[in-house]
């Protein structure tokens, strides 16, 4: 019996080391879902004025924020319609790729959100054309997905 619950234990903290080894991984391309637009519409939302747009990003979403940066606005988004957060959820994911495609220094970032949001050439207008883009990305992959063949 000691041996089971001790294996057991043990393939618990294996999963849970493996889950956060797969965490880590900046390259990973989570499945989408409409869930996903549902998110990304909702940070657009948050973050619809320059009033609200928090210049400042350290990754630290205080809860009664009233200004938010991009990775605040999708990380408080991604709570209010899913009720739980992953660093490396869909939605945040398409949005560090699309970073990739609009930010010429990107390769220069350790956070690629963060960093964008924070770059001085980064202005509230590139933040809601990168919303746009990350919607348009994710209709993309969800109709690829949905014409891929199930195997």
């Amino acid at each position: 019996m000691a041996v089971c619950v001790a294996t057991a234990t043990l393939c618990r903290v294996q999963a849970a080391q493996d889950q956060a080894a797969a965490g880590d991984d900046s390259e990973v391309r989570p499945a989408v879902t409409k869930t996903d637009l549902e998110i990304v519409e909702h940070a657009r939302r948050i973050l619809d004025t320059p009033a609200k747009w928090n210049r400042a990003d350290n990754r630290k979403c205080p809860d009664g924020a009233k200004a938010f940066s991009l990775y605040c606005a999708l990380e408080k988004a991604t709570y209010e319609v899913t009720g739980s957060f992953e660093h490396r959820g869909a939605a945040m994911q398409e949005a560090r790729f699309v970073i990739e495609e609009v930010a010429p220094d990107w390769k220069k970032y350790d956070h690629r959100l963060m960093d964008y949001n924070n770059d001085p050439k980064t202005n509230f207008a590139d933040v809601q054309k990168l919303f746009q883009l990350l919607h348009e990305r994710i209709e993309r992959r969800l109709k690829e997905q949905s014409a891929a063949p199930k195997q």
